[in-house]
């Protein structure tokens, strides 16, 4: 066989076996999350021999969840970090532990966790995507522009809920509050025009998207447990070969495993930044709580009652709540 042949066929075959997973993000450049991510892809780059390289897109470049899955699906993007919302159209229960008011405290959310993550991801996989763990990001309070604590006060708001999130619409809708769909990227110019003057999000999401700037009042419950997920789509992710599968899960699964860890403390320090910013935090009284935590769980049966979370993960949870409750008391 000539050189020449032989060389071209080399070219070919190392050509091939490279991959570049493309992963879309709504984290703005110069984050922190955005650092962790592109120091991963370049350890898995060095670590596969160049087999394996990352492209990521932060900042929301790609569009909103909607516009991301779809190029997801058409090949063009390969994942994307993102808010378990996002992906429950494929698998509605990576959505349990955004039950509203499930968790009354970040320690609830790490004992049921513990127990529960690996056959939440197990599941993902199964229906076409391969999560590197699961990542918090906070407990969502309700933001806004007037003074809020009670159930009637968030009836008279004009409140965000995602665009193409029928799970959130609903959960609002046993609340009694009528919310307005938007897509992410249109929320502060919602703000700013009037359009919305509520939202119900992590203090480190409302610093991030600037949505603070427009807001001036938080109430002081947590609402719905927030976290986010670095998925592949799992066709994408099974073309790369077995080993260099092992260091990708290894690497970028570590690198999961530190935003969560570090996702605690970031959610005080950003609470603090906007109380000195100025925003007013209200506390909710004790008959206001049992009214926001009745509805809470009526919402949550709801949406499992029509098949937006399967009973059998939302009775697990629950057991494991009731477990967790009764050694804490």
């Amino acid at each position: 066989m000539p050189l020449a042949a032989v060389v071209l066929g080399l070219f070919v075959s190392g050509a091939a076996a490279a991959a570049t997973l493309k992963i879309a993000t709504l984290s703005p450049e110069g984050s922190v999350w955005m650092k962790m991510l592109r120091d991963g892809g370049s350890q898995v780059e060095a670590e596969t021999g160049g087999r394996v390289a990352f492209k990521f897109y932060p900042g929301g470049v790609m569009g909103d969840d909607k516009a991301v899955l779809r190029k997801i699906r058409v090949g063009q993007l390969h994942g994307a970090v993102v808010t378990a919302g996002a992906l429950v159209q494929n698998y509605p229960d990576i959505g349990l532990y955004s039950l509203p008011m499930a968790f009354r405290s970040g320690s609830e959310a790490d004992y049921v966790r513990r127990e529960m993550d690996a056959e939440l991801l197990e599941g993902l996989e199964n229906k076409g995507f391969v999560a590197f763990g699961i990542a918090e990001v906070g407990f969502a309070h309700a933001m806004s522009q007037a003074v809020i604590t009670s159930v009637e006060d968030a009836r008279a708001l004009k409140v965000w809920v995602p665009d193409n999130d029928p799970g959130s619409a609903r959960a609002f809708g046993a609340f009694g509050i009528a919310p307005i769909p938007l897509p992410i990227a249109d929320v502060l110019g919602g703000l700013q025009t009037g359009l919305i003057d509520s939202v119900a999000t992590p203090p480190v999401a409302a610093i991030a998207l600037q949505w603070h700037t427009q807001l001036g009042h938080v109430m002081d419950l947590p609402m719905v447990y927030v976290y986010g997920l670095l998925a592949v789509a799992k066709r994408s992710f099974d073309r790369l070969e077995e080993a260099d599968r092992t260091v990708v899960q290894r690497v970028m699964g570590g690198v999961v495993e530190a935003v969560n860890a570090r996702s605690r403390s970031d959610h005080e320090q950003a609470s603090g930044a906007l109380r000195n910013q100025g925003l007013v935090w209200h506390e909710t009284g004790a008959a206001e709580r049992e009214e926001w935590q009745r509805l809470a769980d009526v919402a949550s049966r709801r949406m499992v009652d029509e098949g937006f979370i399967s009973s059998a993960r939302y009775q697990e949870m629950l057991g494991h709540l009731e477990a967790y409750r009764a050694s804490a008391d």
